[in-house]
């Protein structure tokens, strides 16, 4: 990776990890579309390296907050999705794909601003857990599917759970995509390398997630995860 690469690579990272280190997901949403466009061959290994950083750090600074019930439950569908999302990496047309992802995303979103209340029930989280085991491994957009679960929690429970539940997931995706031939050591040095960023991101977030708290992060979570479907929707036309 050139170094003009690296840095304008970096700062992308940067931000994103900043909007994750906010409200508990969004790496992905900043990150994958403008990676793809600068070097395809940023997405997904390296993006899932610096989440599963991202994730690790987030874990250590609100660890009591994490529901680990539902992490849990998010995790035993993680697993099948994670097999689904390395059989579309090897077969599926990835812009057919990638609208079905979005418009359920989108879908998700609207019910939830209109009527629909989700609440991390044990079926609800299984559900989520193969969608994101599917759409994470494959695109590394995982998130909106466990993070709207939880639209209506506090912060410090948003951020703790979805950090736990995407180092356990980032990492099973990884060791998933190696063991099937999709991983190369030039992805994971990249990925290496973007976590300086990643930090600067995750450091910038600290002293403004209570002011952030504050107004609740249900809006926030719904803006962020629609944004999230219309990116992907437009990138899998591009494609």
């Amino acid at each position: 990776m050139s170094w003009g690469l690296l840095v304008v690579a970096g700062v992308v990272v940067a931000a994103g990890g900043l909007l994750q280190g906010l409200i508990g997901f969004g790496l992905a949403l900043v990150a994958v579309p403008l990676l793809a466009l600068l070097d395809p061959a940023l997405v997904p290994v390296p993006v899932l390296v610096v989440a599963s950083a991202h994730a690790v750090m987030s874990l250590a600074r609100e660890f009591g907050h994490a529901d680990w019930r539902g992490v849990g439950w998010a995790m035993l569908g993680r697993l099948p999705g994670t097999v689904v999302g390395i059989w579309i990496v090897d077969s599926l047309d990835p812009r057919s794909f990638g609208v079905v992802v979005g418009a359920a995303v989108l879908a998700c979103v609207v019910l939830s601003v209109l009527s629909w209340r989700p609440e991390p029930t044990a079926p609800a989280l299984v559900t989520a857990g193969v969608a994101s085991g599917s759409f994470g491994t494959a695109t590394s957009i995982g998130g909106p599917m466990v993070a709207l679960l939880y639209q209506n929690q506090s912060g410090p429970e948003v951020r703790a759970t979805l950090a736990a539940f995407f180092a356990l997931g980032s990492i099973t995706s990884i060791i998933g995509l190696a063991a099937t031939g999709n991983v190369t050591a030039h992805q994971l040095w990249s990925g290496v390398l973007l976590i300086p960023f990643l930090v600067a991101g995750f450091l910038a977030s600290g002293p403004l997630r209570k002011r952030f708290d504050a107004g609740g992060v249900r809006t926030p979570t719904l803006v962020v995860a629609g944004v999230s479907a219309v990116v992907l929707i437009a990138r899998s036309a591009l494609l």
